[in-house]
């Protein structure tokens, strides 16, 4: 939204240098409120985006508030549960946004909308992303972007084809260090890159658990079978609704999507990937309705998984081996790593080996160093060569923003974030399949070795949801 249509807001219909045209015939006496050409310091009002925001009672409430923090109009609001806490704090935020608890009502009814924070539960991510991009609406979906490999596919295609501004939530992206780790290893810092180690301290909370047997009464303001949306229909349960809902296979990704989206960022942009040739899960052993020593994924994710990516060389760089560690488990300790200096962060981290070195950062890239600090202390610094995002990471909805105004592409578009993301939920597929390598066929989306691993590729949706 440029100046030159500043006063197209309802009612002006002009655009300013119209506007001005009109006031100088008009002759001297003509005065145009200072508003409308935004000269009391604030942003005239068809410079700002219409943002509604789907699912607010968590994450999406920081996306809505940076989002009107930047000076935009929040004008939709809607979230499944009127009553939980973090919901009614938003609600109270913005009084004069429409309120709704179904976003395709919202979507419907609210004509006026340039824009869409989509931050509900993984499984309700594409559902409502999509109706939003065929209606040729902005979008903000939160990590990870979707559920499952088909999902992410479409939605990175549609987004593509309605010409729609799109960023995943994955803010270390738009951040300084993963930018450093990029830079230095194209600079060859540590030679070319045969393996990286990344792991997380996710789960936090349940997994390798069974359905819970209760069936409770729905809170009083809670839609539960709207919160389902297009997931298999099941009785309610605390354990799945506010928090708990990542572990279970119907609704999120387990701890690999939760924050593989942020953690194996770096890798997956410095060392260029996109699909990967192969993949293997080994999982914890857990308890199923089947009794005791059950492996593989069912109900919930389980307790701690490894999963190795295999990708293959990409113009000048090698074949490399990706390892994904969590529920506790992390990979061995590196020999140059001072004693008593911690591995990555509290979230997690990354460890990238090389011919000639290895470097280490934490949760969003962030911290990247060479190893030993000797190295570090001695390594020569190329120039900074990749564009830089207002404010970091907390500047990613921003980014968001002005890319919608005519900017840049967004940092993490879905030209980017989507096949990542399908590489990172395809991780989930080899848990359902552990203690095999599944090959895969990243083009045509499929393992080629196992016809029983492609079920979760594009699970159906519950009969009266589409995409």
């Amino acid at each position: 939204m440029t100046n030159e249509n500043v006063g197209k807001e309802k009612g002006y219909g002009i655009s300013r240098r119209q506007l001005l045209g009109s006031a100088m015939a008009a002759g001297a006496f003509t005065i145009i409120p200072s508003y409308v050409l935004g000269m009391d310091g604030k942003k005239p009002p068809s410079e700002k985006l219409n943002i509604a925001a789907i699912g607010v009672g968590g994450m999406g409430a920081n996306n809505t508030r940076r989002c009107a923090d930047a000076g935009e109009n929040i004008v939709a609001l809607c979230d499944v549960d009127e009553k939980l806490p973090g919901t009614v704090k938003v609600f109270n935020e913005y009084p004069d946004a429409k309120k709704y608890k179904d976003f395709r009502r919202m979507l419907e009814q609210e004509k006026g909308i340039d824009a869409v924070i989509v931050a509900t539960p993984d499984h309700t991510h594409t559902v409502a992303a999509m109706m939003a991009i065929k209606m040729g609406k902005h979008v903000y979906v939160q990590k990870p972007l979707t559920r499952t490999v088909y999902e992410a596919r479409k939605l990175t295609e549609a987004a593509r084809q309605y010409k729609v501004v799109s960023q995943m939530g994955n803010q270390g992206h738009s951040g300084e260090g993963i930018r450093l780790m990029c830079e230095w290893i194209w600079d060859g810092a540590i030679g070319p890159v045969r393996e990286v180690h990344a792991w997380t301290n996710r789960p936090v909370w349940a997994q390798g658990i069974d359905r819970p047997k209760e069936t409770p009464p729905v809170p009083e303001g809670f839609d539960w079978d709207l919160w389902l949306g297009p997931a298999p229909e099941r009785p309610y349960n605390p354990a799945y609704h506010p928090f708990a809902w990542r572990a279970w296979v119907d609704f999120g990704g387990g701890a690999l999507a939760d924050m593989a989206c942020h953690i194996l960022d770096p890798a997956f942009w410095a060392l260029k990937l996109k699909y990967p040739i192969s993949v293997e899960a080994c999982t914890s052993t857990r308890m199923s309705g089947d009794g005791w020593g059950k492996v593989g994924v069912r109900e919930t994710y389980p307790q701690a998984s490894i999963v190795r990516y295999k990708f293959p060389a990409r113009g000048n760089m090698p074949e490399v081996k990706v390892n994904w560690y969590d529920g506790g488990l992390v990979p061995a300790r590196p020999e140059e790593l001072e004693p008593g200096r911690q591995m990555g962060d509290e979230d997690g981290g990354v460890l990238f080996v090389g011919d000639k070195g290895k470097i280490m950062c934490g949760c969003y890239g962030m911290n990247p160093r060479l190893i030993p600090e000797s190295k570090m202390e001695a390594y020569k610094r190329p120039k900074k060569t990749l564009p830089r995002i207002k404010d970091g990471i907390d500047g990613h909805e921003k980014n968001w923003i002005e890319a919608c105004k005519g900017g840049v592409a967004a940092s993490s578009n879905f030209d980017y974030s989507g096949p990542f993301t399908e590489t990172v939920v395809m991780g989930n597929l080899a848990m359902m399949n552990p203690y095999k390598v599944l090959e895969w066929d990243g083009k045509n989306m499929k393992f080629t070795n196992d016809e029983t691993a492609n079920e979760f590729v594009n699970p159906p949706y519950r009969a009266g949801w589409t995409i």
